[in-house]
């Protein structure tokens, strides 16, 4: 047999598409050709596999190879191909038995000396071929071990993992169970990690108080403060307080990080908390590059994207944040190809009020004159301040307060309370609160005679756009939520509306 057909799957955006790899060996002068829109990456798996097969004591034929890698039109990148090359050699030359390889998919680089090396993506394409299998392709995938447990995820999906070449090819020829690869059985546990105490907080019960009703609803927060006043602390805390995920979110995050190689076993079940520097780029927060990958937007899917000295960032840079907030997703579009990527995200902000800091403060040391504090706030545009649900005033901490031992609520306590109130969203509505559309609003955040009357009279007042009114709403129905109120009260309409009085009217 000079001819063997194997799958494996290349990534393309969220998707894994089925690859078909076929290995030809024919006569002639020896040489080795991968045709079928390789990348740099995969063209390189020449000389792995050749060394690799050598190293492993398998011959490497001397004749004319031709790996044929479809479909041609999609583009192949890193080394996840090795192993179905070394596997489709061996199988042509007939030095391996291949009668069972359309059973299973392959996926996985190969080391020099024929060791399995992890590759990014295996929860992709665990998920693809599991899909497949549901509409009647079931097959078995072999990958590395160091990626078993990831791909695992995936209920039902039948994993197997190995270490080296010499160990895929010892279960294909073993007989009688003898070499065969056993399908990985382990056992999952997530969510185990250690968060930041709230209770370390000491005073600031108003940026409290609105740090738990961002949690409960999953709004989007912007903390205004002068430095030193607890900002990043409060948004290191906010992890610690969120509901915790369900297995759908949970497969979705960790889907998005294993396409960027930044999953661990550790962090299933872990609302991400993703908190980029200043100096990041638009590329590098919403994602791209000729092979579009996932930006920092997307690996914090369902969990939090905390942007701390907000006026920093380019200009740029911040406006590509306002599609995302709003649609929970970003499409990249290149030339060549189109990339979409989940985004929804928490967005957590802090700032200074003023260029030095210190605007508001007791101690009068700002001396930034009306124009220069204009012009600093101004970096940041009226549209996207329209979709942050929540402005909050983080004020400087008196001394007795400073000196004064912590005495606020445990992060445990709070969580409980914003569980309760999850769970309530999910039974009237089955989402949370920031993710109602205008429809839904209408049939959930009803407010009676004096909660509207008095919404009116705000909205008159600050002059709100649809948007803003939609929001505070929505902040509304949370506070009603964290009340265990069926309905929402004028109460809830006065808090709501103090979160919302925007950052220029201070």
């Amino acid at each position: 047999m000079s001819l063997a057909v194997l799958r494996s799957r290349a990534l393309s955006g969220m998707q894994a598409p089925e690859v078909t790899v076929e290995v030809h060996l024919a006569n002639g002068l020896p040489a080795f050709t991968i045709v079928g829109l390789p990348e740099t990456e995969v063209k390189e798996a020449k000389d792995r596999v050749r060394a690799a097969l050598q190293n492993a004591r398998f011959e490497f034929p001397a004749r004319r190879i031709t790996v044929n890698l479809a479909p041609a039109d999609l583009p192949k990148e890193s080394g996840r191909f090795d192993l179905a090359i070394a596997l489709g050699i061996l199988a042509a030359s007939g030095q391996m038995p291949g009668d069972e390889l359309d059973a299973y998919e392959f996926a996985g680089e190969l080391s020099l000396s024929g060791e399995l090396r992890p590759i990014r993506g295996a929860l992709a394409m665990s998920y693809a071929m599991h899909r497949a299998a549901t509409r009647g392709r079931p097959r078995a995938i072999i990958l590395p071990e160091a990626n078993a447990a990831e791909a695992a995820l995936v209920q039902d999906a039948a994993v197997h993992p190995a270490t080296s070449l010499l160990q895929v090819c010892a279960h294909f020829a073993g007989r009688n169970g003898d070499g065969r690869l056993s399908r990985y059985r382990g056992e999952v546990d997530g969510g185990a990690r250690t968060y930041p105490d709230l209770s370390e907080v000491k005073g600031q019960a108003q940026a409290r108080r609105a740090l738990e009703v961002a949690a409960a609803g999953g709004h989007s927060m912007l903390m205004v403060g002068p430095p030193g006043t607890g900002k990043s602390m409060l948004a290191a805390r906010i992890p610690g307080i969120l509901p915790p995920m369900s297995e759908d979110e949970a497969l979705e995050s960790a889907a998005v990080r294993s396409l960027a190689g930044a999953f661990s076993i550790a962090d299933w079940k872990v609302r991400p908390y993703r908190a980029p520097h200043h100096t990041a780029s638009g590329v590098a927060l919403v994602g791209g590059g000729g092979n579009p990958r996932p930006g920092e937007i997307s690996l914090a899917h369902r969990g939090v994207l905390f942007l701390d000295e907000l006026p920093e960032f380019d200009r740029k840079v911040l406006e590509v944040l306002r599609e995302p907030l709003e649609s929970g997703h970003i499409t990249i579009s290149r030339a060549g190809r189109q990339a979409d990527f989940p985004a929804r995200f928490q967005l957590i902000a802090a700032m200074n009020p003023c260029p030095c800091g210190y605007a508001g403060h007791p101690s009068g040391r700002c001396h930034c004159t009306p124009d220069q504090v204009a012009r600093y706030q101004g970096k940041i545009s009226g549209p996207l301040l329209d979709r942050i649900d929540m402005q909050v005033q983080v004020a400087a901490l008196a001394q007795d307060e400073l000196m004064r031992q912590a005495e606020g609520e445990s992060s445990a306590v709070v969580a409980e309370r914003i569980a309760r109130a999850w769970e309530r969203q999910l039974r009237r509505q089955g989402k949370g609160n920031h993710a109602l559309s205008a429809a839904e609003i209408d049939e959930h955040c009803r407010a009676d005679a004096k909660a509207e009357e008095l919404l009116r009279a705000a909205m008159t007042r600050l002059q709100w756009s649809a948007r803003a009114f939609h929001r505070v709403l929505k902040l509304a129905r949370t506070i009603a939520d964290l009340a265990e109120a069926d309905g929402i009260g004028p109460q809830h309409v006065a808090e709501a509306v103090q979160y919302r009085r925007g950052l220029r009217e201070h």
